[in-house]
């Protein structure tokens, strides 16, 4: 059976699996990227393409811009990469500046504007998806709409898709759109259960549901309606499951568990936790964040375990650190 994934029906297959770009760069720091960062980006993004990977993901915040052109320096270095991969970048977060403070801004100005830098660092000509980074409680959908239309009428964007958005967002965005969304992005995984809690446990609060839970209702049933490709992002927890991290004792259920799978299965601990999110009808998409190439390389085990029914529960059930109502 091939694991490839047709993010939409609008798009081009892509892989199951996507490389997050956020460690490349260098430090979170306005100093200048070295050629060193184009090594270790390269490290990084060779070992994304022996598991498969296709889909590669930026922000034009990432590392403060830095990792964009360290990509932009990869591709130069590697002229054929950009043809085999699926190029994403993000959009909609500002740092303070000298016209304020941090906030989200995705008027239509800004986003063509975010859109032509992210192509001059990058070194590139097109985006193949550009995601609104954060909602924007001022956006306007019709001034969004316009935006991606002019950037799709001059070649700079292909398709459009959000990040962080919940159903009733992505509804009154697409409303405005005469192209689908096609990606939605979220924080999602053993480390992150909201939008999971927001179907299961919406009608009992004995039943230890975080209390944002209910934010994503029906985020991703209206993903699935509408053939919008999830996306996973802090797919790995950050290594709360698989010793990473300093350990939390309202861990250590899930992390035994983990353990015990991955031992069962012969595979990574990393493969265990992405394949508990690829065992979700919606064909999660796992964003894998890490830039160690060791790694990333042991994400590629996801592709080689299906979990059972009671194996998905089990962790489910032991990350929650409280019993299913």
């Amino acid at each position: 059976m091939s694991h490839a994934l047709p993010l939409q029906q609008h798009l081009p297959t892509t892989s199951p699996l996507a490389y997050g770009c956020m460690g490349l760069g260098g430090h979170w720091d306005h100093n200048p990227w070295t050629e060193a960062d184009v090594d270790h980006a390269q490290a990084a993004t060779e070992a994304a393409l022996e598991i498969g990977v296709t889909l590669f993901d930026h922000a034009d915040i990432y590392t403060f811009g830095k990792a964009e052109s360290v990509f932009g320096a990869l591709f130069r270095r590697m002229p054929s990469l950009r043809d085999r991969i699926v190029l994403q970048s993000k959009c909609g977060i500002r740092f303070a500046d000298d016209e304020g403070g941090k906030r989200y801004d995705l008027s239509g100005g800004y986003i063509v504007q975010a859109v032509e830098a992210s192509l001059r660092r990058l070194g590139t000509e097109k985006l193949d998806i550009l995601l609104l980074h954060r909602p924007d409680p001022l956006m306007q959908p019709d001034e969004i709409a316009e935006a991606f239309q002019r950037l799709r009428a001059a070649g700079k964007v292909a398709h459009l898709g959000v990040s962080n958005m919940n159903a009733g967002q992505m509804a009154w965005l697409g409303r405005a759109l005469d192209q689908p969304l096609v990606v939605n992005q979220l924080e999602l995984g053993l480390g992150h259960l909201e939008p999971i809690d927001a179907g299961t446990c919406f009608n009992d609060r004995q039943a230890g549901a975080r209390p944002g839970a209910l934010a994503w209702a029906g985020t991703l049933e209206h993903c699935q309606q509408h053939g919008i490709q999830l996306q996973a992002w802090a797919a790995l927890a950050r290594g709360r499951f698989s010793g990473e991290t300093a350990q939390d004792p309202a861990d250590e259920a899930g992390r035994v568990l983990v353990r015990q799978l991955a031992q069962q299965h012969g595979v990574s601990t990393e493969g265990i936790l992405l394949a508990w999110l690829m065992k979700h009808p919606a064909r999660i998409q796992p964003v894998i964040g890490s830039a160690n190439p060791a790694r990333i390389r042991a994400c590629g085990d996801a592709l080689r375990v299906t979990l059972s029914r009671p194996e998905w529960y089990a962790l489910y059930e032991a990350a929650r650190g409280a019993a299913l109502p």
